[in-house]
């Protein structure tokens, strides 16, 4: 694509700030996940907007952008073109209102689709160690060792998790399954067979939670304060992030471990398992095959125990609290 010249185009900090607040209004019909998205990207750009004192509106002042998100900021590759995708559709908006001509954002790409995850799968030793700082005898224990063997065994989300409501749960001659509703979709679209632990873990979670009605959300804080409302994705993150200190499965220099590993891990042993890219796809509820042929390359060069089973005959990861 041609880069073409741009006008210069002067904003103050409040015409800026202005204009983003009718661009997150402008968001009303996206998912709620989009919006957070896009909002938390655009706040980078705000912050940063008044430090740089020359943003023009030019293609070389978003590359300038560009830099200072990957070499000041150190931000992952995926997450500046995540920033810069943000960034793009406020110009978009900008156009529409007529503030710009052209947006400048659209001859600036982002980076370059990695060629592998960028967190690392857990070992079966890893999800033993895991597993075993939940307490049994706690509901929010019970909850949270209900939400890592959905993410462990089934590829749940953190938003599938948060998502999911008591009456989504439902039995047929095949099994019991679970309505999910994926990021960036509008409604649950997706039913996911739950193994044998699972299910039984999470029937452990609803009988120590007690009574819940229609809408109910299936995972609901304990806290005092918050008791029985619906869990934020930020919450399950904490949640998960402190089991991983715990075990000791943060320390390691040269992996990274976040929450998203325990899906990461579901989708490893999927593939070593036998699934093809499309069967990874569908089960995983992802949006590309490539990202399902990339799990499929890591399962054939890492070495990783396969008796974190999703078939139903082999029970999956054995629930230890010892």
């Amino acid at each position: 694509m041609q880069e073409p010249s741009f006008k210069q185009v002067r904003l103050s900090t409040r015409a800026l700030t202005r204009h983003f607040d009718g661009f997150v209004s402008s968001l009303r019909h996206d998912t709620p996940e989009t919006r957070g998205t896009y909002t938390r990207a655009l706040r980078e750009f705000l912050r940063w907007f008044p430090r740089d004192t020359n943003f023009r509106f030019r293609v070389k002042d978003v590359r300038r952008y560009k830099h200072y998100l990957a070499a000041r900021r150190k931000l992952s590759e995926v997450s500046v073109s995540t920033y810069l995708t943000a960034l793009r559709r406020f110009c978009a908006y900008l156009v529409q209102r007529k503030i710009l001509e052209d947006n400048p954002a659209k001859y600036v790409g982002g980076n370059r689709r990695p060629g592998a995850h960028s967190r690392a799968f857990l070992s079966e030793e890893e999800v033993r160690m895991l597993l075993s700082g939940t307490r049994s005898s706690d509901e929010r224990g019970v909850r949270d060792h209900a939400m890592m063997l959905l993410m462990l065994q089934c590829g749940l989300s953190e938003i599938e998790l948060v998502r999911a409501d008591v009456e989504d749960i439902s039995d047929d001659e095949h099994g019991r399954w679970m309505l999910v509703q994926g990021k960036g979709r509008r409604e649950k679209d997706e039913r996911v067979l739950l193994p044998q632990e699972a299910r039984s873990t999470l029937e452990h979670y609803m009988q120590m939670r007690g009574s819940s009605g229609k809408g109910d959300p299936l995972f609901a804080s304990a806290g005092n304060r918050t008791r029985g409302q619906r869990m934020t994705t930020r919450g399950v993150r904490d949640r998960i992030n402190a089991y991983l200190v715990a075990a000791g499965l943060k320390q390691h220099p040269h992996r990274r471990i976040t929450p998203f590993s325990l899906r990461h891990t579901a989708a490893v042993v999927m593939a070593r398992n036998g699934a093809t890219a499309d069967e990874l796809r569908q089960r995983l509820r992802l949006g590309s095959l490539m990202t399902a042929q990339l799990y499929l390359e890591e399962s054939q060069i890492a070495s990783h125990p396969s008796t974190l089973s999703h078939k139903e005959d082999s029970g999956g990861v054995p629930l230890h609290n010892d």
